[in-house]
């Protein structure tokens, strides 16, 4: 390291704590005299923090804070609090530099934009400029975010190598063409002594996750088969060091997510044999080789993935709405961290040294609060950051809880009800019934803005985890396979029926709002029942034939058919095929540069309905991808979801 990081890392704490003054933030919220209701500007206003990494001294954590302005895309800015809590800093980091962790003597690294890619950096704390930028001519995935949640980037134990996945081709610099082609990631090592680096295992071109072993000398590593010129899915598991790497398991499905067991004998890992390939099980493979084993075969919950922390494997469960961490050893899982009446937010935060103090910060969330960070004290979780609270002060909520019921069919169901401000069992209310994307997901019991703001306008909304959601078991989450049309749609169907039973809703007042795949369900929905009085379709898929080919992400978890064998199956849930059913006013938003469900599905589905003479209006999203960016957009989308609302279900 050069003088000026050398420098920089030994000033750090001193320089938190004389900025604190400065950069203080309150945990008492301001007490606002007249509350009112949740508008579609605090939507993008509202501050949340995310625990990044714990400081190598174990005494700081660096969280990032997210938040949009009047116009454009979210901004973030990078704070360090005391772990014992109290005031935070706010770093004065470079524009283009987003940090991922820590180095061992207190800078940071993480990556700088450079020419629209993503290279490594090394700054010193409280730097204006980077002092080390290493490029690669694709660049690398250096902050970028996996499904599991997991950073790409890893600092290894002993702190002196930074793994960074990449492309080791070489860059197409024609600017009159784009190739289409999968993307490779493949892993570049970069040492932090030398300033050096090299790739590793560069054979391996399709890598999902890594995980650092405890000497530092082998990554465990997953690679996946990619979409393009593959039906099926497949991931490897392998050991890889500097010399090269060995192949332990060929696993037939997805998995999410790698750790080394605390001995080192086994690697441990999400996966799942059910057809829909979410990863739901801890699984183990011995690295001596054999075949992988289900570790949690009858879990009732849905294990999401799994990362090591000071040699602990810890795993993201989802339990119905609520998340928690668990700890996994010797096959099996032990609760470790949940947060009361809430959710815990993706995995803790990094803390790669092993002779540092262990601690543990991570996201936590609940409907009444911003996400922010906590640290376990006593084997609890004490919130130490909160951002967003003097806004929420000031704002009517009202209230929201998790509610349970069983459909006509006998299938037992959790949702999440959120009710207007001064709500009174003494009248009905309009309703909105708010199925979730994914659909391999769930709704985790967090603020919603969405479901907040339609609150505000008077409704009762419901959200619920239907049949395919993640929570509940391997027989629900299987469930909707090649059966997104008919079971889930009862499900969430059955969602509406209990609101009226519960009285709750004016069943003369029912309106359905879903994005992705639950804007499916909804323009699936207004196909199969006339009676909602409105409904709104957000990037939502209308033609399986069309969609699951061109999704930039593999979709045969909703059914793997082939369709030139037989298109029937595609068609039978494609709200297109029976347009001429519809009679529910639908308004179609959807994003013009979105890739993972293609906007030709909103165009045909609109142009069809148009063509019957249906109440239908399209609004779309320029340059916006699968969800809108910028906080206009953001805005946008619930200001046409509320105006549609008062004029279709008043």
């Amino acid at each position: 390291m050069n003088k000026s990081m050398a420098a920089g890392a030994a000033c750090w704490v001193r320089g938190i704590a004389a900025a604190l003054i400065v950069f203080g933030l309150t945990t008492v919220p301001l007490v606002a005299a007249d509350k009112r209701p949740f508008a579609s500007s605090d939507y993008t206003s509202l501050r949340s923090a995310t625990p990044i990494a714990i400081s190598p001294d174990g005494k700081a954590i660096l969280f990032d804070v997210q938040f949009f302005d009047e116009k454009g895309p979210a901004k973030n800015e990078w704070h360090i609090v005391p772990v014992a809590g109290g005031a935070a800093l706010k770093l004065d980091l470079p524009q283009k530099f987003a940090p991922s962790g820590f180095t061992r003597d207190g800078a940071l690294f993480g990556d700088y934009r450079i020419d629209n890619q993503t290279q490594l950096a090394i700054v010193p704390m409280m730097s204006a400029k980077p002092t080390i930028i290493l490029t690669l001519p694709r660049g690398g995935r250096v902050a970028a975010i996996s499904p599991d949640g997991a950073n790409l980037a890893a600092i290894s134990p002993d702190g002196g190598k930074i793994a960074v996945l990449s492309d080791t081709r070489e860059k197409d610099n024609h600017d009159q063409h784009q190739v289409v082609e999968n993307d490779e990631a493949s892993l570049y090592v970069f040492d932090l002594h030398s300033n050096g680096g090299g790739w590793w295992c560069s054979d391996l071109r399709s890598i999902s996750d890594f995980a650092w072993s405890k000497d530092s000398k082998r990554l465990a590593v997953t690679t996946q088969l990619p979409k393009l010129g593959n039906h099926d899915a497949h991931s490897m598991l392998h050991v890889c060091g500097e010399d090269g790497s060995r192949q332990l398991a060929d696993v037939p499905t997805r998995t999410i997510g790698v750790a080394w067991s605390a001995d080192e004998t086994e690697l441990v890992f999400a996966s799942t044999k059910a057809p829909t390939l979410t990863a739901e099980h801890v699984w183990t493979v011995a690295l001596s080789g054999g075949a992988p084993v289900d570790r949690t075969p009858d879990l009732d919950g849905t294990a999401t993935t799994v990362m090591n922390h000071h040699g602990a494997v810890l795993v993201e469960l989802h339990r119905g709405v609520r998340t928690e961490i668990d700890s996994f050893e010797g096959g099996k899982l032990t609760p470790l961290l949940h947060w009361p009446d809430g959710a815990t937010i993706g995995m803790p935060a990094a803390n790669p040294f092993p002779d540092t103090p262990d601690v543990v910060a991570v996201g936590v969330g609940d409907p009444d609060h911003s996400n922010n960070v906590a640290v376990a004290k006593a084997g609890q979780l004490q919130k130490i950051t909160f951002e967003g609270d003097a806004q929420l002060d000031g704002i009517n909520l009202g209230e929201t809880k998790v509610v349970h019921w069983t459909s006509k069919e006998g299938v037992k169901l959790e949702g999440i009800a959120t009710f207007p401000p001064g709500y009174t069992s003494a009248k009905r209310y309009p309703f909105l019934v708010f199925p979730h994307g994914g659909p391999e997901a769930n709704d985790q019991l967090v603020l919603d803005p969405r479901a907040r703001y339609i609150a505000a306008k008077n409704y009762v909304v419901l959200r619920p985890e239907y049949r395919g959601s993640t929570g509940y078991g391997t027989a629900h989450l299987a469930a909707i396979y090649q059966h997104f049309g008919d079971r889930a749609y009862r499900d969430v169907d059955s969602a509406t029926d209990f609101a009226i039973a519960q009285g709750w809703a004016d069943p003369a007042r029912l309106a359905i709002f879903g994005w992705s795949a639950g804007g499916f369900m909804t323009a699936w929905t207004v196909t199969q029942t006339h009676r909602y009085k409105a409904a709104i379709e957000g990037a939502g898929i209308t033609d399986w034939l069309s969609f699951i080919p061109t999704s930039d992400a593999q979709q045969t978890d909703y059914d793997a058919r082939l369709q030139e064998k037989d298109p029937g199956p595609m068609l039978k849930f494609s709200a297109v095929m029976f347009a001429d059913k519809v009679t529910t006013p639908l308004l179609i938003l959807h994003g013009s540069a979105d890739v993972r469900v293609p906007i030709f599905q909103s165009s045909e589905f609109y142009a069809l309905l148009k063509e019957r003479g249906k109440t239908v209006r399209m609004v779309t999203y320029p340059g916006s991808p699968h969800n809108p960016r910028i906080a206009e957009q953001r805005r946008d989308v619930l200001d046409e979801v509320g105006s549609w609302l008062d004029k279709y279900n008043p």
